[in-house]
């Protein structure tokens, strides 16, 4: 019998494991730097977006992560490397965008809103480190629990999965009144530090990711 003491761990296990790597108060200023040209309606509708998308992605590393690893035959070092050299070139195009903090949403030419998947979601929130977690607190489960067990055990982590997605459409959906009180200059200057950091998270997954293959080729 599963008792709630453990059931809580789990739920803790999940949340706490996923909030430091998804970090989306870290992620809020990117977010409203590449969003900053939409309307508030534009932006408030990718919010939720990029919470779904989180949500489903996140619940698919937990459960099936793993297995889809270990059917096409492919490590977690090469899914960080990959995934890093995203994280790395979305902070560098970030850095590079011009300091242009002016309302065209007025202008004659309509603007294309971003999509919500690539990048705001996969891997500006939702990156190589979040899945690889994801994927290992998945593959912890106990394997010799009865089914009526592994379910509550199961609840618990998708518990833990919706409080996370929560957590990022709070930060995202109120990222413009947040960052706001900063000002057009404080703004650049978050949206440039955050970048920066991004570009640096990437490189240090890429190393983490060569690391691990070093190890295992040494």
């Amino acid at each position: 019998m599963i008792s709630g003491y453990e059931i809580a761990n789990v739920f803790l296990l999940v949340y706490a494991g996923l909030f430091p790597i998804v970090n989306p108060i870290g992620g809020a200023p990117i977010f409203l730097g590449l969003t900053r040209h939409c309307t508030d309606e534009e932006r408030h509708a990718l919010a939720l977006g990029v919470t779904l998308n989180s949500f489903f992605l996140l619940l698919g590393s937990l459960l099936i992560g793993s297995y889809v690893l270990e059917f096409f035959g492919i490590t977690l070092p090469i899914v960080r490397i990959a995934g890093g050299l995203i994280v790395a070139a979305t902070g560098w195009t970030l850095l590079q965008e011009k300091d242009d903090f002016t309302d065209d949403r007025a202008a004659h030419e309509p603007k294309i809103p971003t999509d919500t998947f690539y990048p705001l979601t996969m891997p500006i929130t939702v990156g190589p480190g979040s899945i690889a977690v994801a994927i290992t607190i998945g593959s912890q489960r106990p394997r010799d629990e009865v089914f009526s067990q592994l379910a509550s055990l199961g609840l618990a982590a998708i518990a833990g999965v919706v409080a996370m997605a929560a957590t990022i459409y709070v930060c995202y959906r109120y990222a413009e009144g947040t960052v706001g009180a900063l000002g057009e200059s404080g703004t650049n200057v978050v949206v440039r530090l955050s970048a920066f950091i991004l570009f640096c998270i990437g490189i240090e997954i890429i190393w983490n990711g060569y690391s691990a293959l070093a190890q295992v080729a040494g």
